[in-house]
């Protein structure tokens, strides 16, 4: 899969081994393919083929400086939902102006450090927000730059728990809405209007949703234009997906040829918002086998990473292939359940897979977990957080320390009370 790949018998990323990492660092450990990065990257840029535009990364699929600074490098921008994830952004080196800001809940105090660091816009998805929005813009005594999200009412065809752009989603307005509330802003002289912003969800892996959601955003703007609104950027927002297991999404570049088709008339910029199809595959997640259980005819690997490390098998009954990171015979395959530490019946990485008979010590590699892994990561059952690995070539660095039990109550206070 991509850059990591078996060596005389042993998984590496790109020219490091596994094993020498997880003997360095221990484990669990998640690792991430600078190369692979690099190229998904470069696969969007080729897509646009000349044309103005901004590939804003989803800080929310994974949001380590160390990928956020190797992605700025290349040129990239920013999508952010919080004001935490623009500290990030901003840290890492990424520009401000190539900084959207999404999100249905965006506070009063995140509106203000977002205008004062001068960002491309805010994507609106409420009149409430665009009203709040303008009276911190006036309370600041500088206009705040602006798009609406505009719900398409498409399918995505996705697991239901990352579509975003049906009508009973939370996220976006309306076609309706979205005419009034464009009227609305250019009424406000707080408020100057940037763009339009569409997005439909996640792990899309067909092209006619992208499609039918475009062609949407396209009669909306035609109308806008008849009523004296003219725009400069269309965000068409992200949720390319990846392959997990056997699915065949479009390939990045060939996503951005086929909406710039559609496009070919249109001189405004386009903005894509990019996470889980440019950092999915460059990141596994590598654990360690501590104990096999049997029961009866069914097998468990007790692993040292649970679902506070990756939550995805448990929240969406996600797929992620599991390698050995050193080759086994392939006698003694059953089906078997990869569980982790954590107490709650849901704490499992795959269940019913066919393995092959391992010891105790025994390292596996989850794959497919550079998105949405170590971000969506927590301390349940009190348990530190895993170390960050980044692959360039034939160096690795650690990227994020793994967390200690000082960690895990830093910033706790004890008041002298008592009980």
């Amino acid at each position: 899969m991509g850059h990591f790949k078996y060596k005389n018998g042993v998984l590496f990323c790109e020219n490091v081994s596994l094993e020498e990492i997880a003997h360095t660092v221990g484990t669990p450990f998640y690792c991430y393919s600078s190369a692979h990065l690099r190229e998904r990257f470069n696969a969007y840029e080729a897509g646009f083929a000349g044309r103005k535009h901004i590939i804003c990364f989803a800080i929310k699929a994974n949001s380590n400086l160390a990928i956020l600074s190797c992605l700025g490098h290349l040129g990239a921008g920013a999508d952010i939902v919080s004001g935490g994830e623009l500290f990030r952004a901003l840290r890492a080196g990424i520009k401000r102006e190539k900084i959207v800001y999404s999100g249905v809940g965006k506070t009063a105090e995140e509106m203000e450090y977002a205008l004062e660091n001068d960002i491309a816009m805010f994507n609106i998805e409420s009149m409430e927000e665009m009203a709040l929005l303008s009276k911190i813009a006036e309370n600041m005594g500088r206009k705040a730059p602006v798009s609406f999200r505009v719900n398409p009412d498409v399918d995505p065809k996705t697991h239901p728990y990352i579509s975003t752009g049906l009508k009973k989603n939370k996220f976006g307005l309306s076609m309706d809405q979205a005419l009034a509330a464009y009227k609305r802003a250019a009424a406000d002289k707080w408020l100057s209007i940037k763009g339009i912003d569409c997005h439909i969800g996640s792990q899309i892996i067909e092209m006619s949703p992208f499609i039918d959601a475009f062609r949407r955003l396209r009669k909306l703007i035609k109308e806008m234009a008849k009523m004296g609104i003219s725009i400069s950027y269309v965000d068409i927002g992200g949720g390319l997906g990846i392959a997990y297991r056997e699915e065949s999404p479009p390939e990045p570049g060939d996503y951005i040829s086929a909406i710039m088709e559609e496009a070919a008339d249109m001189d405004q910029a386009f903005i894509v918002e990019p996470g889980r199809s440019i950092c999915g595959n460059a990141g596994v997640l590598v654990t360690k086998v501590l104990f096999t259980k049997e029961n009866g005819s069914k097998r468990f690997y007790i692993v040292d990473a649970g679902m506070n490390d990756l939550g995805r098998p448990s929240l969406y009954n996600a797929y992620h292939e599991i390698r050995p990171v050193r080759k086994v015979e392939k006698e003694g395959v059953s089906e078997t359940d990869i569980v982790g530490p954590i107490c709650e019946t849901g704490d499992f990485l795959a269940r019913s897979r066919p393995m092959p008979r391992l010891t105790s010590g025994s390292l596996l590699s989850v794959m497919s977990a550079g998105a949405y892994g170590f971000a969506m990561s927590s301390n349940y059952n009190s348990r530190p957080r895993a170390a960050e690995v980044m692959v360039y070539g034939g160096r690795f660095h650690v990227v994020r320390n793994r967390e200690s039990w000082r960690d895990l109550v830093a910033g706790e206070i004890v008041p002298g009370e008592g009980c």
